[in-house]
């Protein structure tokens, strides 16, 4: 099964599994239509958010794995 990476851009993320959405928006990052997301991986989109970028994955593929 293929797993999120932080190094994985948000958009990739968004569009291959499109429940993260609500993850994302769960961990405060609800900028997901903005321009910086589809440049910008994971872990950037995380560190200037200031979220754990470690939970943010996990929780996201906690989301993919049910």
């Amino acid at each position: 099964m293929d797993m999120i990476t932080k190094e994985m851009s948000i958009l990739e993320a968004v569009q291959t599994w499109p429940e993260t959405a609500a993850v994302f928006m769960e961990f405060g990052m609800g900028c997901l239509g903005c321009m910086a997301a589809r440049f910008e991986n994971i872990e950037q989109g995380a560190t200037a958010h200031g979220i754990d970028v470690d939970a943010l994955v996990d929780a996201l593929n906690a989301a993919i794995a049910e």
